[in-house]
């Protein structure tokens, strides 16, 4: 039988709220040709001649509004996570040894190089990769399995890697979504607001393998198309369109927006902060706001959403506004995960 073992990688963090550590941190991230995906003179000017020398100081004051005691929340997350999944195999295997889990981060520690190394040494035939990105972009999702496979390669060339892909309108995704935010959708509320991480629409388009669909087609993201496979707007509307039916909300009771952009070029709109400025004016006073692009709670939603766009909300005339966490360890998003690799599991065991 073969050794199997499962790979979680979410996107990482600064190893601390320091200027030299997120100055570290952003170099390694927007360094990333698929994140800043610019010719690498253009990328490294842009790095080191601009972002790198204001940018560090004022993500650190952000990171310092988050940090817990014990480190970076969407680190600690993931590893409370890895620990969850681990013991629910153990649990449905019987064996109080299980399937190993492994978790890496694409930028920082513990970096996917020190995993890959590790789940070599430990023998492991077949692993299961699971990039913590429910929707395809090539900043997040293609950039993990990228860099995974480029360390198998280097240090495991033997390894059998099976990779998870985008699980945006997996019926039991939406179901852990679901159960996460019911609670919170039992409460009194106008409107719920679905903030997606924005993306540059040059993204978008390069994406596109047709070069003639996206952002050219009239209502590209709801015209069926072999291209949506990869087109992260349209899995966001599909996340949106598939949790509204599950919750059945009234058409006209929630929308969508992309929040964390950079400025320089057009982004994928509404943007979620006009939004908060908006929708008070637009009659809605109590808000909920649900971060399906992100399985766990990250500086993007603890301290853009959760302060920033509070004090933006509530200072436009809101009145309640309430951030759903993310999925984080919460067991339903365990047994989403458990029952994925135990499927995976049937078929290399068959």
């Amino acid at each position: 039988m073969p050794k199997c073992a499962v790979l979680l990688v979410n996107l990482g963090s600064p190893a601390s709220t320091s200027i030299a550590d997120v100055r570290r941190y952003l170099r390694e991230f927007l360094g990333d040709e698929r994140v800043l995906d610019l010719p690498a003179p253009a990328r490294w000017l842009l790095l080191e001649g601009g972002i790198l020398r204001t940018r560090p100081k004022k993500s650190a004051h952000a990171y310092e509004q988050i940090w817990t005691k014990d480190g970076s929340p969407l680190v600690l997350t993931s590893r409370s996570v890895r620990n969850k999944l681990a013991a629910a195999l153990a649990a449905s295997e019987r064996n109080e040894n299980g399937t190993p889990v492994y978790l890496a981060m694409r930028y920082g520690q513990p970096s996917v190089a020190s995993i890959v190394a590790q789940i070599a040494a430990d023998g492991v035939d077949e692993v299961l990769l699971f990039p913590q990105y429910p929707h395809y972009a090539m900043s997040s999702w293609e950039t993990v399995v990228v860099r995974v496979m480029e360390e198998v390669a280097k240090q495991a060339p033997k390894l059998r890697v099976t990779t998870v892909q985008p699980f945006f309108a997996d019926p039991d995704y939406v179901d852990a979504l679901h159960a996460v935010s019911a609670p919170y959708l039992a409460q009194p509320h106008d409107f719920v607001l679905f903030s997606y991480h924005g993306l540059p629409e040059r993204h978008m388009r390069k994406a596109d393998s047709s070069r003639a669909h996206c952002l050219i087609v009239p209502d590209c993201c709801t015209t069926c198309s072999p291209v949506h496979a990869t087109c992260y707007r349209a899995q966001c509307y599909a996340t949106t369109r598939a949790f509204a039916a599950r919750a059945r909300f009234a058409p006209g009771k929630y929308s969508v927006s992309f929040q964390s952009r950079l400025v320089g070029e057009p982004w994928l709109r509404p943007f979620t902060d006009h939004e908060f400025g908006r929708l008070p004016k637009a009659g809605v006073k109590k808000l909920l706001v649900l971060c399906p692009a992100f399985t766990a709670d990250c500086l993007e939603t603890l301290e853009e959403i959760q302060q920033q766009g509070r004090a933006t909300f509530l200072g436009a005339g809101g009145e309640s506004f309430t951030q759903i966490p993310c999925l984080n360890d919460h067991p339903a998003f365990i047994d989403f995960l458990a029952k994925r690799t135990k499927r995976w599991l049937t078929a290399m065991r068959a």
